[in-house]
């Protein structure tokens, strides 16, 4: 067979539509035939390493990548391209953000991708400080604030993490924007007063807005304070939003009204945005003993447990290369998880050699897994997608100290999420210390009562699969570590 024709100048708008259009795998002998060539054209050579990059071949990505910036040292798009790989490869990439940033300086995308970079290096108050320079500048840059809040949060600031809102606030108090994702960072950390506060300085500031009596009507219904939460609730119960009917629908749920809560799942777990709903749906029939809740997470064959030591790298070394992802000093602001630390990025994007190993060897096992499920049944969350191809759509390390633990939570963005045990404390097995807990609602801010349907006892090497709408969790452990893998595997998608 003929080896294709390289690019020319003149195909590269025809290569960057295919690009755009999502098809990587057919244009990758072409480039590939370009650069062999010795193509003159620095684009080639970027949407080549753009190709790799996408089709999970970083380490082949960046050979041509930094050709291409080599080849065009004044592209800011090229030195971006770079550094990000870089960095989704685990490798430093400070300098090559730098460099990025130097060429566009008031691209906040670079700045963002900057500050992972310092994080994934071990200087996290350096992208502390960074931000705290640049939100200075620009107060309007909202994306800024959110990570600075993030990073303050995650680093122990558990009074005053999300000062910079309102230092921006002074200076643009029309900024709607600012005040919603300031309520919302507030949210996740649980502090209704502030919230309270915030609405009412808001509202002082521009008024009456949806987004401070929605945000006001969920502040009632997590505390509880059911008649408050009802009264604000009610002028929003057609309201096409579905982030705001979930919560409609937890605080039927927490006020005991399951058959409330069904009337807006059965409409909502017929739209786009019923990933958000599946979950409540789990919870809302268990209430009702309704039989549809054997449908969606009764069959046994939807949790699958596997021991694959003898599949992974040393448990001992796939534990110290965790260690070295661990930077930040606490918890994530928006995790569940409790009294540890979480890596940042996607690890599974590594070009380490032992992370390699590892996310194939759970690749190769979530397709074992997948193959036993029951037939294709287009209407069910886990049963309907097909089953051609595993793609992973984020995966990262929690390492738990003593007395750790997960809440309760789900994975509404996945299809099949899980917990891979590298590292566990002494005391497991004791009155199920540590153990994973599925459908469990009696230890998380929607406790109804319900106990979980399934545990799963932690061992070294063993891996757990379930759907991601599944609510799950960990129960504290004593002394000692608990170092696990999780990952979210994509919703599949075609035909």
């Amino acid at each position: 067979m003929a080896s294709p024709a390289p690019l020319n100048t003149v195909a590269f708008e025809d290569a960057i539509a295919a690009f755009e259009s999502g098809q990587r795998e057919q244009l990758l002998a072409p480039l590939g035939a370009a650069v062999s060539a010795g193509s003159p054209d620095p684009r080639l050579w970027h949407l080549h390493g753009l190709v790799l990059r996408d089709l999970e071949r970083r380490e082949d990505a960046l050979p041509s990548l930094r050709k291409a910036a080599q080849m065009a040292p004044t592209s800011a798009k090229i030195a971006h391209s770079l550094a990000r790989t870089l960095y989704e490869a685990g490798l430093p990439s400070i300098d090559a953000y730098g460099q990025a940033l130097r060429l566009a300086p008031g691209d906040t995308e670079i700045v963002a991708g900057l500050t992972s970079a310092f994080v994934a290096d071990g200087e996290p108050q350096t992208a502390i400080s960074g931000l705290e320079r640049i939100v200075s500048r620009s107060p309007h840059w909202v994306v800024g604030h959110i990570l600075l809040s993030k990073l303050r949060w995650a680093q122990g600031d558990r009074d005053d993490f999300t000062r910079s809102f309102a230092d921006a606030i002074r200076q643009t108090p029309q900024n709607l924007d600012l005040w919603h994702q300031w309520i919302i960072a507030l949210t996740h950390a649980e502090r209704w007063e502030q919230v309270l506060e915030v609405i009412g300085n808001g509202r002082a500031a521009l008024g009456e807005q949806g987004v401070f009596s929605i945000s006001e009507a969920i502040v009632y219904a997590e505390r509880g304070e059911t008649e408050k939460a009802e009264a604000h609730f009610a002028p929003f119960a057609d309201l096409q939003d579905g982030t705001v009917q979930v919560r409609r629908v937890r605080h039927y749920l927490r006020s005991g009204r399951p058959e409330e809560a069904d009337r807006i799942i059965s409409e909502w777990t017929r739209k786009p945005d019923a990933f958000m709903f599946w979950p409540y749906a789990s919870i809302a029939w268990r209430m009702l003993g309704d039989p549809r809740w054997d449908w969606l997470e009764g069959d046994a064959r939807f949790v699958g447990v596997y021991d694959i030591a003898d599949r992974l790298p040393p448990l001992d070394q796939l534990a110290e290369t965790m260690r070295k992802l661990h930077t930040l000093s606490g918890q994530p602001l928006e995790q569940s998880l409790r009294g540890g630390t979480q890596t940042d990025g996607d690890i599974f994007l590594h070009i380490d050699p032992v992370l390699i190993q590892l996310r194939e060897a759970i690749r190769a096992t979530v397709a074992e897994h997948v193959a036993k499920l029951p037939a294709r049944d287009e209407s069910h969350p886990l049963l309907g997608p097909p089953r051609e191809q595993i793609r992973f759509s984020g995966a990262w390390s929690v390492w738990l100290r003593e007395r750790g633990f997960h809440a309760n939570h789900v994975h509404p963005a996945g299809w099949i999420s899980s917990a891979l045990y590298i590292v566990l404390p002494p005391d497991l097995g004791e009155e199920g210390a540590g153990y994973l807990t599925l459908g469990d609602s009696t230890s998380s801010t929607l406790d109804v009562g319900l106990p979980p349907f399934r545990t799963v006892e932690p061992k070294p090497g063993r891996l757990a699969l379930f759907p991601s709408y599944m609510w799950h969790g960990t129960r504290p452990f004593g002394k000692g570590e608990r170092i696990t893998v999780a990952f979210d595997v994509a919703v599949p998608s075609g035909n």
